[in-house]
C-alpha cells in the first residue's frame, strides 16, 4: 500500500473551495458544506426491514461578523451529521482515510475515522462536539483526506469481484 502526495491524492476529488489551502504534502483537507442535527431515534435491526434512519434537521446558520462572508454554525454539546463540499471518486485499487482535521480536535470536537471506497458525493460524517459549545464557520476545512493506493495483488481481487 502506498500513501498518494496531496497533488495526486486530489486528482480523485471533486468541488474543493481552494485548492492553495486545501492541498498538502500527504493529504487533503474536506470542507464543511452543511451540518444537521440529527432526530434523536434511529432503528436497526437484524435484517434491515425495520430500519429507521435518524432525520436530518437542517441547522440555521447566522453571521458572526458584518464583514463575513460567510455563515457560522452554532452547535452544542451533542451529535450532528455533516456533509462536506468535496466528493471522492477513488479507483478500484484505492482506498482513502478520513480523519479528523487537528484544529476540530483542538476546538473540541471528533469525528470517526473512515475508510472510504468507490465513488462517494456527497461525502459525510459524524460529528461528536464533545466541549459545551462550538462554531463552525461554512467552509471550514475540518477533515483531512489521505488517498492510499494498493498493491497489486488488490487489482487481481478488484478485478475478480467485477466478475
Amino acid at each position: 500500500m502506498q500513501l498518494l502526495p496531496g497533488k495526486k491524492a486530489v486528482t480523485r476529488l471533486r468541488n474543493l473551495i481552494s485548492l492553495n489551502h486545501q492541498i498538502h504534502a500527504y493529504h487533503v483537507d474536506l470542507t464543511a458544506r452543511e451540518i444537521f442535527a440529527l432526530n434523536p431515534t434511529g432503528a436497526v435491526d437484524f435484517g434491515g426491514s425495520e430500519y429507521v434512519p435518524a432525520e436530518r434537521q437542517t441547522l440555521r446558520t447566522h453571521q458572526k461578523h458584518s464583514q463575513d462572508r460567510y455563515q457560522w454554525w452554532e452547535l452544542t454539546h451533542g451529535a450532528y451529521l455533516v456533509e462536506f463540499n468535496e466528493s471522492v471518486a477513488l479507483a478500484d485499487n484505492e482506498i482513502a482515510l478520513l480523519e479528523p482535521h487537528e484544529r476540530l480536535l483542538r476546538a473540541g470536537a471528533t469525528h470517526p475515522a473512515n475508510f472510504l471506497r468507490g465513488h462517494i458525493s456527497p461525502v459525510h460524517t459524524l460529528l461528536s462536539v464533545t466541549s459545551a459549545r462550538l462554531h463552525i464557520k461554512q467552509n471550514a476545512r475540518i477533515a483531512t483526506l489521505r488517498v492510499f493506493q494498493l498493491g497489486p495483488a488488490a487489482k487481481k481481487v478488484a478485478r475478480k469481484r467485477k466478475r
